[in-house]
């Protein structure tokens, strides 16, 4: 099918739709190449069975799916991050190509309009297009929990932005150098990675991780970073330590349970037979004493943050009550969590 006219190719995971504008947006009166707005009375057409993707994950995950998640992380591996030299977007392939063979591809149908049909509600398709270009519809955003028009047009589009709930710089850093570039592009539009959202909101996330974002909508956090652990397991794709203790914080104020550890083995012996009496033996000389080993007990140094932005350039943020550097100065909102973004 034609290209959507309002797509950019961009240059990174947000670049590929320009900058957000308004979240309730008036519909006005396109240019003679694009398509007129559809006016207030038209009627929603249905998603066609041969454009829906799989359903996305519920807002709010449960105990046992945090669990799974937890137990999931725990299969990662941790390690640092890697240079970004090197990264481009078109590394990941043209912006929203139909030609992957996630869920989706190839079904004549742009990745961004694949997840605008999955994710937005009351829609209406540009006619034509065979139920594949969202005109307009509504977006209940899962990362502000806020009610968003989306309204298909120049300065109107970006309202409403596809994220990658695992940024492309993000992995890049993290694993995707080593991936070919057939599953880099599948990585770029896999619906599992994919998530239409607040434009503003997503501009402000830009290529970061758990440890350095996440969802002002608390309520979502859960299963945002349980689906961020699902795509990087998906793609081998690696976490550093911050954002894995990040990962594991959110997933146990969840309800996920920790893994059991298991118990030291006994070390109870079977007592053996007494044997019959012998001479006693000449005793040997008792062996020294070895020395006791120097243990320091003493407390860790103070840790003092002055703000936010130190905070972060140190790895630690977001902190935590009751982690070192916590302070309140760094917790404007007095939620126990400083420096959240």
């Amino acid at each position: 099918m034609a290209a959507v006219s309002f797509l950019s190719p961009g240059r990174d995971d947000q670049s590929a739709q320009a900058t957000a504008v308004s979240a309730s947006v008036t519909p006005t009166v396109a240019d003679s190449t694009t398509v007129r707005v559809a006016s207030s009375t038209s009627t929603p057409v249905p998603v066609s069975s041969a454009l829906a993707l799989s359903p996305v994950a519920p807002a709010t995950l449960g105990g046992a799916d945090a669990t799974a998640a937890l137990q999931q992380l725990a299969e990662l591996e941790i390690k640092g991050r890697a240079p970004k030299t090197g990264y481009d977007r078109d590394l990941f392939g043209q912006a929203w190509t139909d030609d992957v063979t996630v869920d989706g591809g190839h079904n004549g149908c742009d990745t961004r309009n694949d997840i605008l049909g999955r994710d937005l509600e009351q829609i209406v398709f540009k006619p034509g297009t065979r139920d594949c270009a969202v005109q307009t519809g509504t977006l209940l955003d899962p990362y502000t929990g806020n009610t968003i028009s989306f309204v298909r047009g120049e300065g109107t589009s970006n309202a409403v932005q596809i994220d990658h709930v695992v940024a492309l710089s993000d992995a890049w850093q993290k694993g995707a150098q080593q991936l070919d570039t057939v599953t880099r592009v599948n990585f770029a539009n896999d619906p599992r990675n994919l998530k239409a959202v607040d434009g503003p909101t997503n501009q402000q996330k830009s290529d970061g991780d758990a440890a350095t974002w996440l969802p002002p909508n608390k309520s979502y956090r859960c299963t945002y970073v349980a689906d961020q652990v699902e795509v990087k397991a998906a793609y081998g794709l690696w976490v550093t330590q911050a954002e894995h203790d990040a990962i594991a914080r959110v997933l146990q104020d969840c309800g996920a349970a920790t893994p059991a550890v298991a118990p030291a083995p006994s070390t109870a012996t079977v007592p053996e037979a007494v044997p019959a009496p012998a001479p006693a033996p000449v005793p040997a000389p008792a062996p020294a004493t070895a020395p006791v080993p120097f243990v320091d007990t003493a407390p860790p140094s103070d840790v003092y943050y002055k703000n936010c932005s130190a905070a972060k350039a140190a790895g630690a943020a977001p902190i935590h009550l009751g982690e070192p550097g916590y302070g309140t100065h760094l917790d404007r909102d007095g939620d126990g969590v400083g420096c959240e973004s």
